[in-house]
């Protein structure tokens, strides 16, 4: 079975992206399930509801959430509803939404959980302790488990790769948004890369306009992030080949694709 997973979407450079690109790795590579992490994609903080259904019409089967899950906020009046998105499980008990899924293709099925960091980020549950209990809830259905963990701190990211090895197929990190090219199959069969990278400006810096993020640092003074309307952009995934009988993966493959990089069909 083959995974598709598309790093956070940043505002519209990211979701032309998506809307360009996704269809075509799709034909290419021909995943069982793509997901996609949306909690930039409206105006680099948050998502609604429209385009939350853009991405499925793109062909997304699972959009998963970060930080910025409630910065939009008409959210509150559709997640509920929106069975195709998730939010990090381990916000406190009550909160809107859910952080676990299942998606089914061919009679298989396939457990999706978005999780969030702690460090450096707003404290909020335990994510390995939340990643135990949905885990347990998960193998009663399936031995293909998905996580999205969004976190800040890669020494975070790589102790939750360690913590799930072999008892979920991937961890993939998100929050960050810059590639890094540590993807590996960790020893019990767990795929693992610390950051998948992001979906938007190329020549921006994490997605703002660089300027405005270079004043920042010079004056130590507030500055509005905006998103480059224009320009180079790019898109950032990871395929990950996983055995549908042992949940474990076999492969796990880096995708940019930029005016460096450019996609073969």
């Amino acid at each position: 079975m083959r995974i598709l997973f598309v790093g956070d979407v940043v505002g519209a450079p990211g979701r032309d992206m998506i809307h360009s690109y996704l269809p075509r790795l799709k034909r290419k590579y021909s995943p069982a399930i793509t997901i996609v992490n949306g909690e930039n994609a409206a105006s680099g903080k948050g998502i609604n509801e429209k385009i939350y259904r853009s991405f499925l019409e793109s062909g997304a089967n699972v959009v998963t959430l970060g930080n910025h899950a409630w910065d939009k906020k008409d959210i509150f009046d559709f997640i509920d509803d929106a069975k195709n998105m998730i939010r990090p499980a381990n916000f406190p008990e009550g909160t809107p939404g859910k952080g676990l899924t299942f998606f089914s293709y061919n009679g298989q099925e396939i457990a999706v959980i978005n999780l969030q960091g702690r460090t450096f980020l707003p404290p909020i549950d335990c994510p390995f302790k939340k990643a135990d209990e949905l885990i347990e809830l998960a193998k009663k259905r399936t031995s293909v488990i998905f996580v999205d963990f969004h976190a800040e701190a890669t020494s975070e990211k790589q102790a939750m790769g360690w913590y799930l090895d072999g008892r979920v197929s991937a961890v993939v990190g998100t929050h960050t948004h810059v590639q890094t090219a540590d993807n590996r199959i960790f020893p019990k069969g767990t795929a693992y890369i610390s950051d998948v990278g992001m979906t938007g400006p190329y020549d921006g810096i994490l997605g703002v306009e660089r300027e405005v993020v270079i004043k920042r640092f010079l004056t130590s003074l507030p500055v509005r992030f905006d998103i480059p309307t224009g320009g180079r952009t790019q898109l950032s995934s990871v395929i990950i080949d996983v055995d549908v009988k042992t949940g474990k993966a076999s492969k796990i493959e880096r995708l940019l694709i930029n005016d460096d990089h450019p996609f073969f069909e």
